[in-house]
Parts: structure tokens; C-alpha cells; sequence
């Protein structure tokens, strides 16, 4: 985790807020390296987390990690760590290849008619749902990222059906938390994907936007992060605050810096 960001955000693994949905959106960037900030944070924090990884594969989000003191091989281990390799799981479903074991693939809809997420949506809550023989904090479920299943076929409709079901069961029924990384454009003409967007920015309590330097690459500034809480979501007639910064990505930290103040500039 980046402990200047926790920082920023006034979180640490002490101290965490619950019944939260967090959304990372990129812009014409990379934001994944908030998913691995959180990731680390939760598990440290001693939460059971439930990993949909569409994007890399285990071995990846396993070796970046360890640079920030966590072993994801050791939290699957014990059971901390629930993680669905989309990679994997998809291509099983595309070559028509069964499972070893009789459990149906959570990506089941990939070979369906339909782009119905029901199993999706049940593998997480079986995932996330307390048990009487462990002693995990609160529930989080991560998601990197939801463009990834508009791309594989799903219809906005049921991707927001799936997310409202998760958001129910998962941040009102058990207290838990939820962080959602989706891709975005302003001049995008995939009104699909920016629905989803739309209804995410809407619902979650956190947005943390991530846009790439309109002027290009800056080896001193890698691009801006603007940081809302919503206002609606925590307190009735509550404004929203929102806090503007820069960022340079290194091998084991992130830094951050009031726009206009790195040395890039100067």
C-alpha cells in the first residue's frame, strides 16, 4: 500500500470506513496502480478480499504485492484471498474446457446466449458471505476492471444489475466495501461503457479520477488525480469535497503533489 495516499484519504489498515464503494476511473492513463494500493491495504488490514482480476494474471498483481510487503500466495493460503483469474477462467470457457472441479465457471456467460452475471454475482457472495471458522474483518470485493466484461459481451443492463446486487449484499448487508476500477473518455462513443460510468460516479462514495498529462509524457509527472467524496453518500445536504492533485509512479512508492508545484515546472 502507499502510505501517502492512505494519507491523502485519511484511511490505514487501523483505520478503515465500511459500507463504501470506491471508484477508480482512468482516463486516457493507467490507473490499475490504485488496485494494487487497495489490494494490499485491505488484506493487510486482515479483510476477506474477493478478487475479480479480468485484466492480468495472479502471477502479475502477485509480484507487484510483494514490492508493497504483501504475499497474495499466503493470503490465498489461508483463505483471505478469494482470486478469480479472469485471464484463465475465459479462455477455459472459450476453448470449451471443463473445470477440474464441479463448480461452475463464474464466467459462465461467455458461452451463454445471454450475458447474464447471476453466476458471477453468486461466486462473490458465496466468496464474501461469513462463516462461523474465520475471523476476517469486513468484506471487500475488488473488480479490475468492469470495461473488460462489456468488452467480453455483457450488456450494460446486466453489468449494472450486477453491480447493484453487489453493492446491496456487499456494502448495506454485511458492512463491507467495494473498489471498481472502469475505464472512461470524455469524446468515447461507447455509451455502453460510459453508462456504467455514469451509474458508478452516482452510486459510489469515493471516485478516485485518474487522467493521464493533456500535455504528454513528463518523466517528473506521470498524471493528475482528483480525489471526491460524495457528499450524498454520507450525509443528507453534505456538499462534496474535492481535493486536485499530481502523481510520479516509482518501483515500490507513489508520490503526490499539489498540481503545479513538481520540479517539472519550476
Amino acid at each position: 500500500m502507499f502510505v501517502e495516499l492512505n494519507h491523502l484519504l485519511n484511511s490505514s489498515p487501523d483505520k478503515l470506513r465500511q459500507g463504501e464503494l470506491t471508484l477508480i476511473c482512468d482516463v486516457k492513463t493507467d490507473g490499475s496502480f490504485l488496485v494494487h494500493h487497495f489490494l494490499s491495504l485491505y488484506l493487510r488490514a486482515g479483510c476477506k478480499v474477493c478478487f475479480v482480476a479480468l485484466v492480468q494474471s495472479f502471477s502479475h498483481y502477485n509480484i507487484i504485492a510483494k514490492k508493497l510487503g504483501v504475499n497474495l500466495t499466503a493470503a490465498k493460503e489461508q483463505g483471505q484471498l478469494i482470486f478469480l483469474e479472469g485471464l484463465k477462467s475465459s479462455v477455459d470457457m472459450l476453448l470449451g474446457e471443463r473445470q477440474k472441479s464441479e463448480q461452475t465457471n463464474p464466467l459462465q456467460f461467455i458461452s451463454d446466449t445471454g450475458s447474464d452475471l447471476k453466476v458471477l454475482y453468486d461466486f462473490v457472495r458465496e466468496s464474501l458471505m461469513p462463516s462461523s471458522t474465520e475471523s476476517w474483518k469486513c468484506p471487500v470485493l475488488l473488480v479490475d476492471d468492469v470495461s473488460i466484461l462489456l468488452s467480453l459481451g455483457v450488456r450494460a443492463i446486466h453489468l449494472l444489475d450486477f453491480l447493484h446486487y453487489c453493492r446491496a449484499t456487499i456494502c448495506s448487508q454485511l458492512k463491507g466495501n467495494m473498489v471498481v476500477l472502469v475505464h472512461s473518455s470524455a469524446d468515447s462513443e461507447d455509451e455502453e461503457n460510459e453508462l456504467v460510468v455514469n451509474y458508478l460516479c452516482h452510486f459510489s462514495n469515493l471516485i478516485l479520477w485518474v487522467e493521464g498529462l493533456a500535455t504528454g509524457f513528463c518523466k517528473d509527472v506521470h498524471g493528475q488525480l482528483r480525489i471526491t467524496w460524495k457528499g450524498s453518500c454520507r450525509m443528507k445536504g453534505e456538499k462534496d469535497v474535492v481535493k486536485d492533485y499530481q502523481y510520479k509512479i516509482q518501483d515500490k512508492n507513489v508520490t503526490f503533489f499539489a498540481r503545479g508545484t513538481s520540479a517539472a515546472v519550476l
